[in-house]
């Protein structure tokens, strides 16, 4: 037992020494809220979340249950929408029984478009007329020519200048339109349209005149549904105490530099934001489930020299203002990506993303979930002591066959801790931004099968696992990328890989601690309680295990900052037995045996 103890010990001034940790340990030393070992079951969420009011409910598509018996560390996901309304509730129902309680939609995007001497909107190439709006026509008119038509009536100078297209799965109401006069809803048996007439300049003019002076105006034809699929899944979140996310309207694209948004369309696209959110509001805002919107243009987190110049954080400070002046106190959730290869071109350091975190966070967002990028191969899961070992063989198509230190720049884990960081100094200056992780439910390459059109992977518990633990003790939830597709293919899929391993141990970070006059080490993590903790390293003649429920202590109380269903186990270590400098594994071990999938390291002497 002594050698364990030393072990214990040592591991943890390793740690100490090697990461730079954000979250403040000042308060590990005497006693702790809880026994030993707590009650609590492992896994069990926080006490004060939300629970649904019944256990069970019944509709046509099905009798749907609402407990959760299996809550894993991921807690939301990525949804694609479906015509098919049943899958929203077996969608929710899989999503809550693994502990999710956040729901993000997949969205639309605004687009520009060609029309035709007849009236007729073209597709996205310009080469022919689109079948989507080929039904919308009024009075015997294109419901282009409709429009213009009607704004020729109010003054003849009036032209249509640009004409946009806007499809969604959604029902609005009246609040989507500010001129009544002019813009209305088009109903052709089960097509429905929306026309939406806004001035050029961008200014969506309140007055609504359009017969003193003849301008230019921007048709946005958008193309819904009879019924409204925000209203069902906000409905159907409120039975399963969950928080839904829709997105925002997508910007269109530059042309040449297709990840950038176009800035030429910023003016009409707020335009659609602003009329949206104005119906959200009317029929939305004091909708408990509805936690916010999400912000679906993608971008990579850099350092710019002059953000303001940036056209995508433009479009994203344009739309987050009306997301502020429309639906107070709903948050804005943004997940950009990271890429730290040092093989590319435009990729950053840890350091850089740290600043250009704080651009973004600079836009009005309240949320920021970055991706963690393992799932397309941009950023690698290793500790520092294992740069030297080749890249996992997954990651080979992206990066080739070669260490991780000479593929990237840092681990996912420096880039999340350089993020906490920047969190830290922003919330200082008083910002209020919250910091979670987006971890990749797939691997770069694959047979596409998961999705139709796709290239990418299927990927296991295992990595899953992993991915959660590099994120670490620097944010404050875990969502993923997505549910739709890859957590649903495969077999088993992952989502049945979860449901069945929902509690091996999933530890984040140790940190050195003692109680009372014993020296020993605390390590955090997901499903820790009454586990034994296993040190090993280069040279150890065997690892040096300690039972947490013989000599130790559990608590299961959330943790500020933390996920809440984020533990902490504290064992006693001899530090006296660990070498100074060695890289220490640590383990940790359920009661049934299970070994967690992704162990933590140690370094004292670094």
């Amino acid at each position: 037992m002594r050698g364990l103890l030393m072990l214990l010990g040592a591991v943890l001034l390793t740690v100490v020494a090697a990461l730079v940790l954000v979250l403040p340990d000042s308060d590990l030393d005497g006693p702790r809220t809880g026994s030993r070992t707590a009650a609590t079951t492992p896994g069990t969420p926080e006490a004060t979340s939300p629970t649904p009011s019944t256990s069970v409910f019944s509709d046509p598509c099905g009798t749907f249950d609402t407990t959760t018996p299996t809550p894993y560390a991921v807690t939301g996901y990525w949804l694609v929408p479906t015509s098919d309304h049943c899958t929203w509730r077996s969608q929710l129902q899989a999503i809550h029984r693994v502990g999710g309680d956040t729901v993000v939609r997949l969205g639309f995007g605004l687009q520009p478009r060609a029309v035709d001497q007849d009236g007729r909107v073209l597709d996205a190439a310009g080469s022919a007329p689109d079948p989507r709006y080929a039904p919308c026509v009024e009075n015997g008119m294109t419901c282009v020519q409709a429009a213009e038509s009607a704004l020729k009536a109010a003054n003849p100078g009036n032209r249509i200048t640009w004409t946009y297209v806007y499809r969604t799965d959604e029902a609005f109401g009246p609040g989507l339109f500010r001129c009544p006069q002019m813009e209305h809803t088009i109903t052709i048996g089960k097509d429905v349209y929306y026309r939406v007439i806004a001035p050029d300049d961008g200014s969506d003019d309140p007055t609504c005149d359009f017969s003193t002076k003849g301008r230019g105006y921007h048709l946005i034809l958008v193309e819904g549904a009879a019924q409204d699929s925000l209203t069902e899944i906000l409905d159907l979140a409120d039975r399963f105490a969950m928080k839904v996310y829709p997105a925002l309207p997508v910007a269109p694209r530059d042309r040449l530099e297709t990840t950038r948004a176009d800035p030429r369309h910023i003016g009409t696209l707020t335009t659609l934001t602003r009329r949206i959110l104005q119906d959200y509001g009317d029929r939305f805002q004091n909708r408990d489930s509805l936690g916010g919107v999400y912000q679906p243009f993608e971008l990579q987190l850099r350092d710019w020299p002059d953000p303001s110049k940036v056209p995508t954080l433009r479009v994203y400070a344009e739309q987050h203002d009306i997301v502020q002046q429309e639906l107070p106190g709903k948050q804005i959730l943004v997940s950009p990506y990271l890429d730290a290869r040092k093989g590319k071109n435009f990729t950053s350091t840890p350091e850089q993303v740290k600043q250009g975190f704080k651009a973004l966070a600079r836009t009005g967002v309240g949320i920021v979930a970055p991706q963690d990028s393992r799932g397309t191969g941009k950023v690698g899961l290793f500790w520092p002591g294992g740069r030297a070992q080749p890249v996992d063989e997954r990651l080979r198509p992206v990066v080739g066959n070669v260490s991780y230190g000479d593929a990237y720049y840092g681990s996912t884990r420096d880039y999340y801790r350089a993020m906490a960081e920047a969190l830290a100094e922003l919330r200082t200056e008083g910002q209020d931004v919250q910091l979670w992780a987006n971890v990749e439910a797939f691997e770069p390459a694959g047979d596409g099968a998961c999705e139709a059109g796709g290239k990418r992977g299927v990927t296991d518990k295992e990595r899953l696992d992993a991915a959660v633990a590099f994120a670490g003790p620097y944010v404050s939830k875990i969502i993923s990328y997505k549910w739709s597709s890859f957590f649903t293919c495969g077999s088993p899929t992952l989502a049945e890989q979860v449901a069945q391993d929902w509690d091996r141990p999933i530890p984040i970070q140790a940190v050195p601690g003692s109680r009372g006059i014993q020296n020993g080490i605390e390590v955090r993590g997901y499903n820790l309680a009454r586990g034994t903790v296993t040190l090993s390293w280069p040279g150890a003649d065997e690892p040096r295990s300690v039972d947490s429920a013989a000599v130790g202590w559990s608590d299961t109380t959330p943790i500020p900052g933390l996920p809440a269903s984020v533990q902490r186990l504290w064992v006693p270590v001899d530090w006296e037995a660990v070498p100074s400098g060695a890289w220490i594994r640590v383990d940790v071990t359920s009661e049934d045996g299970r070994r967690g999938n992704a162990p933590i390291y140690l370094n004292r002497g670094t």
